[in-house]
This record gives C-alpha cells, structure tokens and sequence, in this order.
C-alpha cells in the first residue's frame, strides 16, 4: 500500500504532522477524522529505493528490544518516551532508525500497531497482529511481557537447532579441504615418483592418481558446475513445488527429519498458544502460524486445519487427518478443546518439545560426529595406503 504524508491541527489547535500506509487518500481522511485532526495537507510519499540486502537488523536485537520495551511499558513510562530512550540506546543504527520511525508515527496519531506494521520485514504479522490486540484489551504491557518471552524462547530454538549443525558442517568442510590438498599437491609428488619406476601400479593408486590428474586438469571446470549446480538448486527451492518437496524430504531424513518435526512442532504450538493467550481469533491465529511455521509441509497441514474450521469443524480433527502431527499432540489439543484451556495446553506441548528438541540434538550430534569421523578417516586413509602400496611392492621385489 502507498504511503500519505499529512499535516493538520487537533481539535485544541496544536499542530500535528506524520506519514500512515493505507489504501487511498480518502482512507487517511476517515482515519485522520476519527482522531479528530482537521487535515491541512495531505501528499502521497515517493517510494523509497532499498538497495540493502537483508534488513541489518538480528532476531535476537528486536527480541531484546521488546523485552526492554514491555519493562518500561510496565513501569508505566509513556510510549512515545520509551521508544526514544530505546532508540537512543540501540547499538544497531538501523533499529534505531525504525525505533524512530515508530516513535514518529504514533507521535503522529497512528497507533503502535499501526506504526510497527510500516515496518513489516522487521515486525512480522504476529508482532504486529499481537500489540493490536494488546491496545484494544487495554492489557499492552501484558502483552509486551508475553511477546518478549515468544520471542527468547524461540530464538533459544533456532539456536539450538543451527548449534547442532555447526560442529558436523567443520567437519565435513575440513575434511573435503584435507583431501582435496592432498589430491591436489601431495598425490603429483608421488606420481612423479613412480613414473620413473616403470611398473605396473596397483589398482587404488591409479584410481586416486587418476581423480588427482582429473582435479588438475578441470579443477576450474569442476568449480563451474558447482557453482551452476548451487545456483540452479536454490531457484528451485524458491519455486512453490520445489520448496514444497525439499520440506518434504527433509522431513523424511532419517535423524535429521526427527529434529526438523519437533521443532517445527515446538514452534506451532508455542505461536498459536501466543496468539489465542493475546486475544487473537482462532482462524486469524492459525493463518499467522501457517506463515511462521518455517516447513511448508506444516504449514498446508495448517491451512488445511483452517478451511475445516471455517466450515464448523474443531481444530483437532483436521490436524490429525494431515499425519504431520503426532498422535500426542493432536490428542492434548483435544483435551485443550474440551477444558477450555487451549492456550494453556498448547503451551505445555511448546514446552515438551523443546526439550524433544535438545534430545534430538544430542542425538543428531552423537549420531553424526562418528558416521563424519570415520568417513574422514577411510577417505584420507585410503589416499595414503593407496599411495603406499606401489612402495611395498617396490621393497618386496628387492
């Protein structure tokens, strides 16, 4: 939607200028009329060209800036003073900026959620879905508190499943780093050596002189179509089937998949528990989590659990129809359902799974750091016995 800035007076004669995103001009006039500001000026804002990548912004940085907001909001500190002392106080330049820009917008007469939705690659629709209804139960602190805590506890989730890949991802890329140096400069030495015997090499030492000759003759070829191969796989995990079907094949590695399901699990129950606690409709609710699901295979078992609700259904019997859900969770949904307590139970399922999903790392990394391990072991073992046996043949016939 396009941008309006506006000017104009109060109905007391103080003078009031800002910018609000909405459909049309005559939208900014009803609003504008509603908030009882006799309008002066009204002029439509050139979109702005961004030529940054990403936003420059952390997940962790705005977790922590709604924890401190949700503080201050406490302490009963008025908005407009919280945001600049928090603007003030940020080390990122860049949230200071949109710290600013929100500051101004409700200065302006917008309301907060209004002025956080300006900015959506910072504050997502549940952030902003969230403080709405924050404002209009008139619980905003409340809200801020149980933001703040959604949000640490879903940064220490994504945490913990990068942390599990770390240590696998050193290994595996100083391995192939040790064999292709190997093959690269140390197999030569010994193939110079061994032309000059004269004899018949066993077969491993042809087959590794062979990679070694093939690496030096094509290495930038090889490169090419490494790079070609990576940059055809990510277009095709960015069309709709492509993604769909690397979700799900992700969802079926062996261990992998495990880890992948529970948080993903974790995530839907603790956003939807979130929500329905913040007062938000149970439809638009599982909408938002459908988006932050963060596996699209979860979130079409999401939406297919909307339209059945939409029609009258409960929430539990589409979700076990999908098979994405495990039969516990879908079982203690139903018991939520039926006590009135959903909010609550899914929370519980949020904080089971968390710690499903720390086994799971411990599991993925004691599976993999052996199965890695030896790998390494039998690839730059096999180089050196290779090389070493036409030797030995060498010393047997003297």
């Amino acid at each position: 939607m396009p941008v309006f800035e506006y000017k104009g007076k109060t109905l007391a004669g103080a003078a009031v200028q800002g910018s609000m995103k909405v459909a049309s001009k005559a939208d900014l006039e009803r609003v504008l009329r509603q908030n009882r500001i006799l309008v002066s000026s009204i002029s439509k804002k050139a979109p702005e060209i961004n030529l940054k990548i990403g936003t420059g912004v952390k997940r962790v940085e705005i977790s922590r800036f709604t924890r401190q907001f949700a503080t201050m909001i406490g302490a009963g500190l008025p908005m407009v003073q919280c945001l600049e002392i928090l603007a003030t106080q940020s080390e990122n330049k860049e949230l200071a900026k949109i710290i600013t820009r929100v500051k101004d917008g409700v200065q302006g007469g917008a309301t907060l959620s209004e002025a956080l939705a300006r900015h959506p690659k910072i504050f997502d629709q549940l952030y902003t879905n969230m403080v709405e209804a924050g404002e209009v139960g008139g619980a905003l602190d409340a809200i801020l508190v149980r933001l703040a805590v959604y949000r640490e506890k879903a940064d220490q989730l994504i945490r913990k499943v990068k942390g599990a890949m770390v240590y696998p991802s050193v290994i595996v890329v100083v391995a192939l780093a040790v064999t292709i140096g190997m093959l690269a400069f140390i197999v030569p030495v010994f193939a110079k050596m061994f032309s000059g015997v004269g004899a018949d090499l066993p077969a491993p030492t042809q087959i590794v002189l062979n990679i070694s000759n093939f690496l030096k003759a094509s290495a930038f070829k090889l490169i090419g179509g490494i790079v070609g191969l990576v940059a055809l796989f990510i277009w095709w995990k960015k069309t709709p089937s492509g993604a769909l079907l690397f979700d799900k094949f992700l969802l079926r590695l062996p261990v992998m998949g495990n880890l992948i399901r529970k948080s993903s699990v974790a995530r839907f129950t603790r956003t939807l528990s979130t929500l329905l606690a913040s007062g938000v409709s149970i439809l638009e609710a599982l909408e938002i989590t459908a988006k932050t699901a963060g596996n699209l295979v979860v979130a079409k078992a999401i939406n297919k659990s909307v339209l059945a609700i939409a029609e009258g259904d409960t929430i539990t019997g589409p979700l076990r129809e999908t098979g994405v859900f495990p039969p516990m969770v879908t079982q203690m949904i139903g018991v939520g359902e039926k006590t009135g307590g959903l909010d609550e139970m899914l929370s519980k399922i949020a904080d089971f799974y968390d710690e499903e999903v720390d086994e799971a790392v411990t599991a993925l990394t004691s599976v993999i750091e052996p199965i890695i391990i030896v790998f390494m072991g039998a690839v730059i073992g096999g180089i050196l016995i290779a090389m070493y046996l036409p030797m030995f043949d060498i010393i047997g016939k003297i």
